[in-house]
C-alpha cells in the first residue's frame, strides 16, 4: 500500500486546511516527494491559496513551494500548473517558475495561454521590456501567438510610445478584433496623433462606439474641435448615437483647453434639449464641468452649478465636494472652503484625507508664513487625522520659503505621531538642503535615512545631481553620472564617506541608473553655462545608452540658444529634432517664438506660426501672446488687436496676459476708448474679475484719468470685489489734486457703506481739500471717522497680531512706507489737520465713547461699518 495519499485525498486535505495556508503547505511538503510527487492539480490549488495571502506571507511561502516542485523527477507539469494561475501570482514569483520550465531540456514549450498570462502580468507591472522578451521567446519556442497575444504586444508598444512599430505589428496581424483597433487608436490619441487614430477607425469593418469616443476625445484634447464635430456627425449618419461618454469627452477636453464657456454651451444643451436625442448629464458631466469652472476662475458660475447639483442629487459624493473644495481653495476662498467642510459634515458626507489635504496644500501654496502657521493649527485642532501627504505638503511649504528649521520640526512631529515619512518626504527636504548649499545638513539627513532603512532611488540621485549643478559643481555631477552606470548610487561616494551608508546596498546598483531626467538636468546645466559642445556630447551619450531624447531635451537646447541670442542655431535644433523622429510640439515652437519676440522680429513669429499650422501643431494662447507683445512693444498695437478675434476664431481663449498687454499698450498711447473695449471683452471672456478690474483701474490711474478710475473702482465695489491691490488711495488723492474733492468724498462714503476696511491715510487728502473749501463740518466728520478706524485697526493688531483682509495698513508697514500717522505731520495744511484732530479727540473725551457720539450724526454713511 502506498504511503502517499491519492490525488483526490491530497486535494481534499488541502481544501480542509484552506483556512491555514501555512499548514496546507507543510502537508503538501510532507506528503509529496521525488518518489511520490503530488498531482499537478494540488500544486495549482495550493499556489492560488498562497497567492491570496498578504504580500509578506506569499513572498515567504511561494518560493518554498517552487523549490519543492523543482525536486520532482519531472517538474514540468507542476511548473505549468503554477503558471496556469499566473494571473493571480505576482510577476516576481511566476517569472522564476517560467524560467525554470524553459531551462528544462526535456520540457515541452509552454502553451500560448501561459505566455499570455505572463505578458498580461508584465503589462500590469509596466514591465514593457519583459513583454517584448516574452513575445520573442514565444516565437522561438514555436508557439503560435493568437489575437490576444498580439493585442497585448500592441498595447505594450503603444504604452511605450513606439507607435511606428505598433503600426507594423498591427498591419502584420493575420487576424484582428475590435480590441486591436481600439488599442492602436487609443495609442495614437495618447501620443497626440488623433488624425492617425482616425485612419485606424476608417479601417474598421464596422464603426465602434468605444473607438469613436476615444478619437473624439483625442481631437478635443488637441484642439481639433471641428474634426471632433465631424466625427460625431458621422456617427449619427451611420446610426450610432453619441452617448454621454462622447459628450463628457468633449466637455472635458474643452475645459482642459480653457474653453470653459464652449463646454458649458454643450452642457446646457444636454440639460435643455435631451428630448431632441441628446444624453442627459450624469455625475461625471457635472463633476467635469465643475472642475472646468473652478480651474478657469469662474467661481460665481461654479457656485450656481453647485446649487444645481445640490438640487438634482449630484452633490452626494465626497469626490464632488473635493472638486468644489479644491476650486475654492485655488481661487483664494479659504473661508468658503471651511464653510463647505461644515456642510459636508451636516449632509453626512465623511471627508477623507484628500479633503483635508486640499485645504492644507492650498493654504501652503499661498506662500504666506501666517497661512502655514494656520495650517499647523488646523492640523493640531483635531478636526482631521493628518497622513504622510498632509505632513509632506506642510514640509514642502516651509522648504519652498527656505524655512528649514520649521521643516525639521514637521519631520519630528511626524515621528511623534507615528506617521512614517516616505522617500518622497525625505526627497523634498533633501532637495531644499542641496539648493540652499547646506551640504553638511544634507549628509546628516542621509545618515538619518540610513538609520531608518531607506535606500536611494534614481529620483534621490537626481536631486543631488541637480543640487550640485545649481551650486556650481557641474563637473562633479557629471562624474557621478558617469559612475552610476557601473556603481549605481554608490557613485555618490565621490561626495564623501557619509554617503556610503545609504548607497552600500548592492541592489541599488540595479535600481539607480541614470534616466532621461538625469540627462535633462546635465544638459540644462551645461546649456545655462554656454557649454553647448559638451551638452551635445551628453545628447549623443544618451542615444548610445539607449535613452531616447524627448522633446524636453531638444527644447532645452532651443531655449538656451534663444537666451544667448543664437536664434539661428535654435532653428537648426528644431530641424534636427524633426530629422531624428522627435516631433516638435507647441511648447517647442513657443520657446523659439519667445526668442524672436525678445528681438522684436514679428515677421519671423508670423512665419513660425504659419509653419505650425502646416504641420498640424496648434498654437496656444502663449503663442499669440508672444506676437501680441511683439506688436505692442514696437508700437503697433493696432495690428495686435485683431489677434484677439483670430484667437477666438481658432477656438483659443485669451487669458489675463493677452488683455493685460493690450490694455497697457492702448493706455500708453492715450487711446483709452480702445482700452475700455478690450477691458469689456476681457470681462466677458475671463473669470478673474478682480484681477481685470485692478488692472484697468491701475492703468487709467497711472495716466491721471481719475474720474474713469473712480468709476471702475465703484463698479468693483458694487460687485463686492476685494480692493486690497487697488490704487484707491492714489485715486482719492488724484481726484483731490484736480479739484474733484466731492467725487473723492463720495468714493470714501461708498467704501464705508460697503463695509470695506481700508487704510485710514486715504482720508487725509479729502480732509485737506474739504478744509480748504471751507467745508469744516464734513472735514470734522471725516477726521472722526479716520481716527475711529485707525483705533479699531490698532486694537485688532494689538489684540491678535492680525490685520483685517482688505486693509492696506499692514502692507504699508511691510513695504517700508509711512503709515497714516506720518501723514498727520506732513507740511501741507499741517496746522489745519492737527487742529481738527485735536478737536475730535477732545470731543470724544467730553461726550463719552465713540459709539454715543456717532448716534448724534445725521449722515448714516458714517456709522461704524468698517468691520467687513
Amino acid at each position: 500500500m502506498s504511503s502517499s495519499p491519492s490525488a483526490a485525498n491530497l486535494l481534499a486535505l488541502l481544501r480542509r486546511n484552506a483556512a491555514s495556508p501555512a499548514v496546507a503547505l507543510r502537508l503538501f511538503l510532507h506528503l509529496s516527494s521525488a518518489a511520490s510527487p503530488a498531482p499537478p492539480r494540488s500544486t495549482s490549488f495550493l499556489a492560488r491559496l498562497l497567492a491570496a495571502q498578504p504580500a509578506a506571507a506569499a513572498d515567504a511561502l511561494l518560493p518554498r513551494l517552487l523549490r519543492h516542485v523543482l525536486s520532482f523527477p519531472d517538474p514540468s507539469p507542476h511548473l505549468l500548473a503554477l503558471l496556469s494561475c499566473s494571473n493571480v501570482l505576482p510577476l516576481r514569483l511566476s517569472l522564476p517558475a517560467f524560467r525554470s520550465l524553459r531551462a528544462l531540456a526535456s520540457a515541452p514549450p509552454p502553451p500560448t495561454p501561459v505566455y499570455n498570462r505572463l505578458i498580461l502580468a508584465a503589462l500590469r507591472e509596466s514591465r514593457l521590456d519583459l513583454v517584448e522578451a516574452l513575445y520573442k521567446d514565444l516565437l522561438l519556442a514555436g508557439a503560435e501567438p493568437d489575437v490576444f497575444t498580439r493585442n497585448l504586444l500592441l498595447q505594450a508598444l503603444c504604452d511605450a510610445g513606439r507607435m511606428e512599430l505598433a503600426q507594423r505589428v498591427f498591419d502584420a496581424m493575420p487576424a484582428r478584433n475590435e480590441f486591436s483597433f481600439g488599442i492602436l487608436a487609443r495609442g495614437y490619441c495618447r501620443a497626440g496623433r488623433s488624425f492617425d487614430a482616425l485612419k485606424v477607425l476608417d479601417r474598421m469593418p464596422s464603426i465602434n462606439l468605444v473607438v469613436c469616443n476615444t478619437v473624439v476625445a483625442g481631437f478635443c484634447r488637441e484642439g481639433h474641435v471641428e474634426e471632433a464635430e465631424r466625427l460625431v456627425e458621422r456617427m449619427r449618419a451611420q446610426g450610432l448615437s453619441p452617448n454621454v461618454v462622447t459628450f463628457n469627452a468633449r466637455i472635458s477636453a474643452l475645459c482642459k483647453a480653457g474653453r470653459v464657456l464652449d463646454a458649458y454651451s454643450i452642457f446646457k444643451d444636454m440639460q435643455e434639449e435631451w428630448q431632441q436625442g441628446l444624453p442627459r448629464p450624469d455625475q461625471v458631466t457635472f463633476d467635469v464641468m465643475l472642475s472646468g469652472f473652478c480651474d478657469a476662475g469662474f467661481v460665481d458660475e461654479a457656485r450656481v452649478l453647485v446649487d444645481i447639483m445640490r438640487c438634482g442629487g449630484f452633490l452626494r459624493r465626497v469626490e464632488s465636494y473635493n472638486r468644489w473644495l479644491a476650486g475654492l481653495v485655488r481661487n483664494g476662498r479659504i473661508g468658503e472652503a471651511q464653510e463647505l467642510l461644515r456642510e459636508m459634515t451636516h449632509e453626512g458626507i465623511q471627508p477623507n484625507s484628500y479633503t483635508y489635504n486640499i485645504i492644507v496644500s492650498g493654504l501652503c501654496k499661498e506662500g504666506k508664513a501666517f497661512d502655514v502657521r494656520r495650517v499647523e493649527d488646523f492640523i493640531r485642532s483635531g478636526v482631521m487625522t493628518p497622513d504622510v501627504v498632509t505632513y509632506t505638503s506642510l514640509l514642502h511649504a516651509y522648504c519652498s520659503k527656505g524655512n528649514i528649521t520649521a521643516a525639521y520640526r514637521v519631520l519630528d512631529e511626524m515621528a511623534q505621531k507615528g506617521c512614517a515619512p516616505n522617500l518622497f518626504t525625505y526627497n523634498v527636504l533633501l532637495q531644499s538642503l542641496w539648493r540652499a548649499c547646506r551640504t553638511t545638513e544634507a549628509e546628516s539627513l542621509l545618515e538619518r535615512m540610513s538609520e531608518r532603512g531607506y535606500r536611494f532611488d534614481t529620483a534621490s540621485c537626481n536631486i543631488i545631481i541637480d543640487g550640485l549643478c545649481r551650486n556650481s559643481r557641474l563637473d562633479v555631477a557629471m562624474g557621478i553620472v558617469d559612475g552610476m552606470w557601473q556603481e549605481g548610487s554608490a557613485a555618490l561616494s565621490q561626495l564623501g564617506n557619509s554617503f556610503l551608508s545609504v548607497v552600500s546596498d548592492s541592489s541599488s546598483r540595479q535600481r539607480c541608473l541614470p534616466d532621461r531626467i538625469t540627462y535633462s538636468i546635465l544638459v540644462s546645466a551645461l546649456c545655462k553655462e554656454g557649454r553647448f559642445d559638451e551638452a551635445k556630447k551628453k545628447l549623443l551619450e544618451m542615444i548610445v545608452k539607449d535613452i531616447t531624447p524627448d522633446s524636453v531635451i531638444y527644447d532645452t537646447f532651443i531655449h538656451s540658444y534663444c537666451k544667448h541670442g543664437k536664434t539661428s542655431l535654435a532653428v537648426k535644433v528644431l530641424r534636427d529634432m524633426e530629422k531624428k523622429g522627435c516631433n516638435p510640439n507647441t511648447r517647442t515652437y513657443n520657446l523659439l517664438i519667445r526668442g524672436f519676440e525678445e528681438k522684436y522680429k514679428s515677421d519671423e513669429i508670423i512665419k513660425l506660426m504659419g509653419e505650425m499650422k502646416e504641420k498640424g501643431i496648434s498654437p496656444n494662447v502663449m503663442t499669440y501672446n508672444s506676437l501680441i507683445k511683439c506688436f505692442c512693444e514696437r508700437g503697433m498695437v493696432k495690428k495686435a488687436l485683431p489677434l484677439l478675434d483670430e484667437m477666438l476664431e481658432n477656438e483659443i481663449v485669451p487669458n489675463i496676459s493677452s488683455f493685460d498687454l493690450l490694455i497697457k499698450a492702448f493706455c500708453k498711447i492715450a487711446d483709452f476708448p480702445s482700452a475700455q473695449i478690450v477691458f469689456d471683452a476681457a470681462l466677458r471672456t475671463c473669470g478673474q474679475k478682480e484681477v481685470l478690474f485692478c488692472l484697468m483701474c491701475t492703468e487709467v490711474s497711472t495716466y491721471g484719468r481719475w474720474i474713469e478710475a473712480k468709476n471702475i473702482l465703484e463698479a468693483a465695489l458694487e460687485m463686492r470685489i476685494s480692493i486690497q491691490s487697488f490704487p484707491y488711495k492714489q485715486i482719492i488723492a488724484g481726484l483731490c489734486e484736480v479739484g474733484e474733492a466731492d467725487h473723492a468724498h463720495s468714493l470714501l462714503k461708498l467704501l464705508i457703506a460697503k463695509r470695506y476696511t481700508f487704510d485710514p491715510a486715504a482720508f487725509m487728502p479729502v480732509i485737506d481739500a474739504l478744509s480748504n473749501k471751507g467745508k469744516k463740518q464734513d472735514a470734522d466728520m471725516l477726521s472722526e471717522k479716520m481716527m475711529e478706524m485707525a483705533d479699531y485697526n490698532d486694537d485688532l493688531t494689538t489684540d491678535s497680531g492680525k490685520t483685517i483682509p482688505g486693509s492696506r495698513k499692514h502692507d504699508h508697514a511691510k513695504n517700508g512706507q509711512s503709515d497714516w500717522r506720518a501723514l498727520l505731520h506732513r507740511d501741507d495744511s499741517a496746522r489745519t489737520i492737527m487742529k481738527i484732530t485735536k478737536r475730535v479727540r477732545t470731543g470724544w473725551g467730553q461726550r463719552g465713547n465713540v459709539y454715543e457720539h456717532k448716534q448724534l450724526q445725521s449722515d448714516d454713511f458714517y456709522v461704524l461699518e468698517n468691520t467687513g
